[in-house]
């Protein structure tokens, strides 16, 4: 896809930084990834469940959401992987300039893919969140039937199975679903956040989820 060359960015009047100030909390991407069946989507929502109880600014980017809507015409081709987690990239960044904390739960298997993402983003801004669970446990969870289709050669390119998923390096927070609750995990999450000066002392935390 050949890039228009008659584009020219026009700096807005509503700066992201006054945007943190009107929520009372800075912006970032929570990137979460990890092997089908890992806990991506459920630990994400629950994320942002507690942020919204918070009166935090936050929204959930997850398949569902991405590949019903703007990325229904990708299939799930090595290229078009690539091209579907550049554009949600690129989504996420419009979340964070608009002073959201976003959550985005893919996949994502491919370093290369990963990192062109966080180049898009001040270092502060995006937070690699690696769900670490066992193959055997995420087939044993299969929540979609995916991986006894994959088996059967019924998908192919099957991340785990027919495709590699490449650990990351060096991921600000690893999760070990297979280990940690739900809850331990997002305040794990939150804690890191806070830590960071992303969330600011303004409200109480509520763990439960």
């Amino acid at each position: 896809m050949k890039k228009s060359s008659n584009v020219t960015w026009h700096n807005t009047t509503v700066k992201k930084e006054d945007r943190h100030l009107l929520n009372g909390h800075k912006s970032c991407v929570l990137w979460f990834t990890g092997l089908s069946g890992s806990g991506k989507s459920s630990l994400a929502n629950a994320v942002d469940h507690t942020l919204f109880r918070q009166r935090f600014r936050s929204y959930v980017l997850d398949g569902d959401n991405v590949r019903h809507g703007l990325n229904n015409d990708l299939s799930f081709r090595a290229t078009d992987r690539k091209e579907n987690i550049r554009r949600v990239g690129e989504v996420a960044k419009l979340f964070v300039d608009s002073g959201h904390i976003v959550s985005s739960a893919f996949i994502s298997p491919y370093r290369e893919d990963r990192q062109l993402v966080r180049s898009m983003f001040e270092t502060s801004e995006f937070i690699e969140i690696y769900l670490h669970c066992p193959l055997h446990v995420c087939e044993e969870r299969d929540p979609k039937g995916l991986y006894k289709k994959a088996r059967k050669g019924e998908i192919s390119e099957f991340t785990g199975v027919t495709s590699p998923y490449e650990i990351p390096d060096n991921p600000e927070i690893i999760i070990e679903t297979d280990k940690m609750s739900i809850g331990q995990s997002v305040k794990k999450i939150i804690s890191y956040l806070k830590d960071n000066k992303i969330l600011y002392e303004l409200y109480p935390i509520m763990w439960t989820v």
